[in-house]
């Protein structure tokens, strides 16, 4: 079974389980809310992934220009930025925390190189910006009144990427290429993490680690010209992003009762 398909089906058999417990179970079991309770949150999110073909695009970048660098391109894999989501639909019942969520995420990395030459500086800035759509659930378990363990936090991210080159040189233009992903592009989460309850039910601090799966094979311009795999090729580039990696998520939830 592919991953994708594996994902899927989780996902939709916790959400199926789900509402057969909001149906259920007696309306005590959820607190203050008879049918459990509704927020919002927002928080930091820190983002590894591998871009192999932009790497090995940075590297000829790099060679190319030893004589005149300054300052080289460093690699990226390391993106930072935030997460604004809503809790659909959380409730305790007896020990276990159900939540279905949804949520916006953005988050980037930027690196610079520095040229010297006799007729002025060139600098060459990368920013890649990773934007995802997300819809997920999780199932907690309540180890205390202030502290529940989320046992298994998983979710389907609908991704697009775009890398945005721009050239600054001494008395010229700037000069900006942005590439962009074709169509969205469908990845997962899957992780484990914890909800600290600050005002029972109504204010907490999650916190979520997962691992993230990501793959994107190239990018785009508007007019359709696409990213090569380095500047002394017109062969396209097929591996962008050939994998994702860890993903950290703290934030904090409002909630209330339905």
């Amino acid at each position: 079974m592919s991953s994708h398909k594996f994902c899927a089906r989780f996902v939709t058999s916790v959400l199926f389980f789900c509402s057969i417990v909001a149906t259920t179970v007696k309306a005590q079991s959820f607190g203050f809310g008879c049918l459990g309770f509704v927020g919002g949150y927002g928080g930091f999110s820190y983002q590894e992934y591998k871009p192999t073909g932009l790497n090995d695009y940075i590297n000829v970048f790099n060679g190319i220009r030893s004589d005149s660098l300054v300052s080289p391109m460093e690699n990226f894999g390391k993106a930072q930025g935030y997460r604004v989501g809503l809790n659909f639909f959380r409730a305790k019942v007896e020990s276990f925390v159900l939540t279905t969520k949804g949520y916006y995420q953005s988050v980037s990395e930027e690196h610079e190189a520095l040229e010297k030459h006799a007729s002025g500086t060139r600098s060459t800035t990368m920013k890649l910006e990773m934007r995802n759509w997300g819809i997920g659930v999780d199932l907690g378990i309540s180890i205390t009144n202030w502290i529940s363990w989320k046992v298994v936090d998983g979710a389907l991210n609908f991704n697009n990427i775009t890398l945005t080159n721009t050239e600054n040189l001494t008395g010229a233009e700037t000069i900006v290429k942005k590439y962009k992903t074709k169509s969205t592009n469908l990845g997962y989460s899957i992780g484990t993490g914890f909800i600290l309850e600050v005002i029972d039910e109504y204010l907490s601090i999650e916190g979520v680690a997962a691992y993230t799966r990501l793959s994107i094979d190239n990018l785009q311009m508007d007019d359709g010209t696409l990213l090569t795999q380095n500047e002394t090729t017109t062969e396209p580039m097929t591996n962008f992003i050939n994998a994702g990696g860890f993903n950290a998520v703290i934030q904090l939830n409002v909630g209330f009762p339905l």
